[in-house]
C-alpha cells in the first residue's frame, strides 16, 4: 500500500513536468524538486543522529537531547520561511535554490565540524555539551524546515487554494523522506558509512539547488515580474480557503499541537515494539520511520485530493474530526495488530498498519491549515506558525512520552493515555463540525464510549505482549516470563528459568556458579589467568549482574566500577538472592550512564582491567563499544599492563578490530583479551586462585565433592586449548592466529559502524 501511495506521488509529479519548459512557474514540476530535497534531509537525519549519539552517547537523555535539537531547529526554520515567504518582491524559487546549496555546502564538511566539537566538549556537564549539540545542528535544519513555508507561499500565489499547496508539498518532500529512510536501511549504511551517505546527501542537495537556480534564470523574461508571470497564469481552481469557515487561527495552533504530540507519541511507541520484534537491529528504526512518513506522505496526498473536489466548507472540518478520532482508535490498536502479525506472518508486515494509522495522521496538518489559513499574502507566514506549533507539540510529544511517561508507567499505560489526548483533540474539535443536536450527542456519546473502551480493552489486547513478540509462532496462552521491567532505556524480560532478554534478544542468565555453568561464568573467573592483580576493575554493561559479582568477589579485587545504561537491571538484581549482594558490595560503584561517554567524561580514571559482556555485533549502536575509536579511548584508560576482556559474539570484523589496534591479544572462546604489553598467562596461578574463590560466602569448588573435582579440571583444560582444533567450549586462540584467520575482513570504526546494517 506504501508503495503505491509513492507511485501515485510521483505520476502525479512528472506529469505535469511534461511541459513545464512553457509553464514553468503554473506547472507543479517544483514537487520533484521538493521530493529529491526531501531524500537528502532524511540522510543528514540518520547519519547526523548517529554520529551525535556517537559522540555524546545512546543514553536517553543524548537520545532526548539530540532528537529535540532536530526538532527544535526545524521549527524555527518555519519561522524563517514564513518571514521570508511575506516579501512579494522576493523570487521564492531561487531562495529555495540557494537554501539547498546551503544545507548541501554544510554537509559536506559537517562530519569534520562534529568530530571538533566532540573533542572540545570532551568531559564537559551535560548541560553545555546540549547546548553544542543544538549548535550543531540548528544552522541545517532551520535551513530545511524554511523550504516548506517558501514554496507553499510560492505554490498558493499559483493555485489559489491552501489544501493543495501544502497537502502536495507535504507530501512528495514526505515521501522523499520515506524513500531516504528505505535506501539507507537497505545498502546505503552498509555500502558507503557515514561519511559517504552525507556526500551523496550534500550531491542531492546540489543538484536540486543548481537545477532550480538553473531553471528560474532561464525561465525569466526580461521585464516580467515573477508576480506578474504568477498573476497570469492563475487557474480557475475553486479557492475554498476564501470561504467563510468556523474555525479561528488560534485553535488550529492548538489541534497541531495536540496532533504532533500524539503522533510522536505513538511513534516512539511503534518503534519500542518494532525494535523488540527484531532484537534491536539497526535497520529497525529506518524502516519504520521509513513507513510512518510514507503514511503521512500518503495521508496528505489524500487531502491534496479532496481539497481540489470538495466545495463545502464544514466537510472539511467534518473530515478533520473523522481523521483525528480514526488515526487515535488506529494508533492504539496497532500495538495488538503487531502482536499478532508478528505470531502468525512476519514483523515486516506490521510496517503496513503503521503506514495505515499515519496517514490519518498525516492528513490533519494539511487540514488544519486548510481550514485556518487564507490564500492572503501571508500564506507561508501563518502555515509556518502551525508548523512550529506542530513541532512544539512534537518536541513535547517525544519528550514526556520517551523520556517521562515510560519511566512511570507501562507502554500499554502510555498507549492509553496518548488515546485519550487524541479523543480529548476529537472533542475539542467536535462543535466546529456543526451538527445537528442529535448527531452532535451521538457521536460525543461514541467518544466517550471510545475512551472507556480504551481503558477497559488495554489489560486484554495487551496481554503477553512481550511473550508474544519473543516467541513469535513458538508463543502459548501458558507462556509468561517470570519478570518484566520497562524503562525509558528499555525492556528486559526475564523467563522462568533465569533466562534474561534486553530489548528482545538473549543478555544473560542469573548465574554465579561455575560448578553449574549456564552462562559462561568460566570467563569473568579467568581474571587472574591473564592477569596477576586485577585490583581496580571497571565493567561496561551489568545485566543479570552476575558476571559483576562474580568479578567483586575476586579475592585480589579492590574496587570495582560499573556502568549501566539501563536503571531497569537494579530492580532485577535486587530481587534476586544470588547476586542481590552486589548492590551492597562495599567494593562496587554502579553509574546510570552510556559506556562510551562515561570513559570520555572521566580521562583521569584508569583500571587494571575492563570488563565488557556486550551485545551482539549487529545491534543497532553495539559498533560505539567495537570501533577503532572506542578501543583507542578505551586504552587510555588501562594501567600499565591492563588488559581489556570483551564480547565479540564471533565477528571476525571484531577479531581484526581488536588485534589491529593492540599488539597482544588471545581469543576466549567468543571473547577477546586485549592488552598493550604482553599477556602474562599463568595456569597454576588461575588455579590456585579459584581455590581461594568464594562467592556469597561459599567457595567456588568443594574439593570434598567429586563432580567439584572434576569441574575444576575441566575448567583448567580451557589453558590447554590455544590454538587446537577442539570442540571444548572455550578455546584459545593466540593474536597471531586470529590476524591469519581474519586476513582481510574489515577493520570497524565510528564511520563504517561494522556489521550493523549488514543483518
Amino acid at each position: 500500500m506504501a508503495g503505491a501511495s509513492a507511485a501515485t506521488a510521483l505520476q502525479r509529479v512528472v506529469e505535469p513536468i511534461r511541459d513545464t519548459a512553457s509553464a514553468p512557474h503554473s506547472a507543479p514540476g517544483w514537487y520533484v524538486f521538493f521530493f529529491l530535497s526531501g531524500f537528502p534531509a532524511l540522510l543528514y537525519q540518520i547519519v547526523w543522529q548517529r554520529s551525535l549519539f556517537t559522540l555524546y552517547g545512546v543514553n536517553i537523555e543524548s537520545v532526548t537531547m539530540v532528537v529535540t535539537a532536530f526538532m527544535l531547529g526545524l521549527g524555527l526554520g518555519g519561522l524563517l520561511g514564513g518571514l521570508i515567504s511575506r516579501r512579494q518582491d522576493w523570487p521564492l524559487l531561487a531562495i529555495f535554490g540557494v537554501v539547498e546549496l546551503s544545507i548541501a555546502a554544510y554537509g559536506v564538511g559537517s562530519m569534520r565540524i562534529f568530530h571538533w566539537a566532540a573533542n572540545f566538549t570532551a568531559g564537559r556537564p551535560a548541560l553545555e555539551t546540549g547546548l553544542v549539540a543544538f549548535a550543531l545542528v540548528v544552522l541545517p535544519t532551520v535551513l530545511m524546515g524554511s523550504t516548506l513555508p517558501i514554496l507553499v507561499s510560492y505554490q498558493v500565489r499559483v493555485s489559489h487554494n491552501v489544501g493543495t499547496s501544502v497537502g502536495a508539498l507535504y507530501a512528495v518532500n514526505t515521501l522523499g523522506s520515506a524513500t531516504a529512510c528505505f535506501c539507507a536501511g537497505w545498502f546505503l549504511m552498509r555500502w558507503l558509512g557515514e561519511t559517504k551517505t552525507v556526500g551523496v546527501a550534500a550531491l542531492l542537495n546540489t543538484i536540486v539547488g543548481g537545477s532550480v537556480l538553473l531553471w528560474q534564470f532561464r525561465v525569466r523574461r526580461p521585464g516580467i515580474s515573477e508576480n506578474a508571470e504568477q498573476s497570469a497564469d492563475k487557474t480557475d481552481s475553486i479557492d475554498v480557503a476564501t470561504q467563510l469557515f468556523p474555525f479561528s487561527f488560534g485553535l488550529a495552533l492548538l489541534a497541531a499541537c495536540i496532533s504532533g504530540f500524539v503522533s510522536l507519541g505513538y511513534e516512539i511507541i511503534w518503534y519500542r515494539l518494532f525494535s523488540f520484534t527484531t532484537g534491536g537491529e539497526a535497520k529497525s528504526f529506518a524502516f519504520l520511520l521509513g513507513s510512518y512518513l510514507m503514511g503521512i506522505g500518503a495521508g496528505s496526498l489524500v487531502i491534496n485530493r479532496l481539497c481540489q473536489q470538495i466545495t463545502k466548507p464544514l466537510a472539511f472540518i467534518r473530515f478533520l474530526v473523522t481523521a483525528v478520532f480514526a488515526a487515535n482508535v488506529l494508533g492504539f490498536l496497532i500495538a495488538p495488530i503487531l502482536f499478532e502479525l508478528v505470531r502468525h506472518v512476519s514483523h515486516l508486515w506490521t510496517l503496513v498498519p503503521i503506514g495505515i494509522a499515519a496517514a490519518c495522521l498525516g492528513s490533519i496538518f494539511p487540514l488544519l491549515c486548510h481550514v485556518s489559513i487564507s490564500t492572503s499574502d501571508q500564506v507561508g507566514s501563518r502555515m509556518s506558525y502551525v508548523y512550529l506549533s506542530n513541532i512544539i507539540g512534537s518536541v513535547l510529544g517525544s519528550y514526556l512520552t520517551g523520556f517521562v511517561l515510560m519511566d512511570i508507567l507501562s507502554l500499554r499505560q502510555v498507549s492509553v493515555v496518548l488515546a485519550m489526548v487524541g479523543i480529548a483533540l476529537g472533542v475539542i474539535l467536535l462543535p466546529k463540525t456543526q451538527l445537528s443536536r442529535m448527531r452532535f450527542v451521538a457521536v460525543s456519546f461514541l467518544a466517550l464510549l471510545l475512551a472507556f473502551g480504551f481503558v477497559q480493552s488495554s489489560q486484554i489486547l495487551y496481554h503477553h505482549m512481550y511473550e508474544k513478540m519473543m516467541m513469535k509462532g513458538a508463543y502459548r496462552s501458558t507462556t509468561e516470563f517470570a519478570a518484566v521491567v520497562e524503562t525509558r532505556s528499555g525492556e528486559i524480560t526475564v523467563t522462568k528459568d533465569g533466562t534474561v532478554y534486553g530489548g528482545g534478544i538473549y543478555d544473560g542468565r542469573f548465574n554465579v556458579s561455575l560448578v553449574d555453568d549456564t552462562n559462561g561464568i568460566q570467563r569473568p573467573f579467568a581474571l587472574s589467568y591473564f592477569h596477576p592483580s586485577p585490583r581496580e576493575v571497571l565493567i561496561i554493561g551489568l545485566s543479570s549482574g552476575s558476571w559483576a559479582h562474580v568479578i567483586a568477589s575476586h579475592p585480589k579485587v579492590e574496587k570495582v566500577e560499573i556502568v549501566e545504561i539501563n536503571p531497569g537491571y537494579l530492580r532485577l538484581i535486587r530481587k534476586v538472592p544470588a547476586v542481590s549482594g552486589l548492590l551492597t558490595n562495599p567494593k562496587v560503584h554502579i553509574e546510570i550512564d552510556d559506556g562510551r561517554r562515561w570513559l570520555v567524561r572521566n580521562p583521569d580514571r584508569k583500571f587494571d582491567v575492563v570488563v565488557m559482556n556486550t551485545t551482539y555485533n549487529w545491534r543497532s549502536n553495539a559498533s560505539n563499544l567495537l570501533s577503532v575509536e572506542f578501543l583507542q579511548l578505551m586504552r587510555k584508560h588501562l594501567n600499565p599492563g591492563g588488559a581489556a576482556i570483551y564480547n565479540t559474539t564471533e565477528s571476525p570484523e571484531v577479531l581484526a578490530t581488536g588485534v589491529s589496534v593492540f599488539p597482544f591479544a588471545m581469543r576466549i572462546g567468543g571473547f577477546l583479551v586485549v592488552s598493550d604489553s604482553p599477556l602474562p598467562l599463568n595456569a597454576d596461578r588461575w588455579r590456585d586462585n579459584l581455590l581461594h574463590y568464594t562467592v556469597n560466602g561459599k567457595p567456588v569448588f568443594d574439593l570434598s565433592q567429586p563432580w567439584d573435582r572434576k569441574r575444576l579440571e575441566d575448567v583448567m583444560d580451557m589453558t590447554t586449548t590455544i590454538d587446537r582444533d577442539t570442540p571444548y567450549p572455550y578455546p584459545l586462540e593466540s593474536a597471531g592466529h586470529i590476524r591469519v584467520r581474519t586476513e582481510g575482513a574489515r577493520t570497524i570504526t565510528d564511520d563504517n559502524m561494522g556489521t550493523e546494517w549488514n543483518r
